[in-house]
């Protein structure tokens, strides 16, 4: 009975945590605001990026709670797609974009920071960025 019960939560998207039922964590989100007409971002080419992000907050407006960092006003970010310089959720969430683009991520914790956070970013915090893709070489 425990197996099909366990089996039937997991198949609805909880996890089973010493008999009580939680949330499993949310999957990484894309949302395209602004459809690009450049080059395409692909795993191993350098990308430069202007970006802001926030804390995830469901009921906060757009779900953008406390803002965490930005690029945005400064100079852009430069990076290697899908080398792990970055978190997961960006080196996933960024691959099909093209120049020009502005894409959104909810950013789940698992693909963010962790369990360990980071600066103003607290332990298991699902993060939203709004990000512009500049250039891609």
């Amino acid at each position: 009975m425990t197996f099909l019960r366990t089996t039937a939560a997991l198949a609805l998207g909880l996890a089973l945590v010493v008999g009580t039922a939680v949330a499993a964590p949310p999957p990484l989100q894309k949302t395209d605001t602004v459809v690009g007409k450049g080059k395409t971002a692909t795993a191993g080419a350098t990308v430069t990026v202007h970006y802001t992000g926030w804390l995830y907050s469901p009921k906060a407006p757009q779900q953008h709670g406390a803002q965490v960092d930005t690029s945005t006003g400064g100079a852009p970010f430069t990076f290697a797609l899908g080398s792990g310089k970055v978190m997961p959720g960006w080196d996933q969430g960024l691959v099909g974009m093209k120049v020009g683009g502005k894409r959104t991520l909810v950013v789940p914790a698992a693909l963010a920071y962790g369990e360990r956070g980071a600066g103003p970013i607290p332990p298991n915090a699902n993060l939203i960025f709004d990000i512009s893709l500049l250039d891609v070489k």
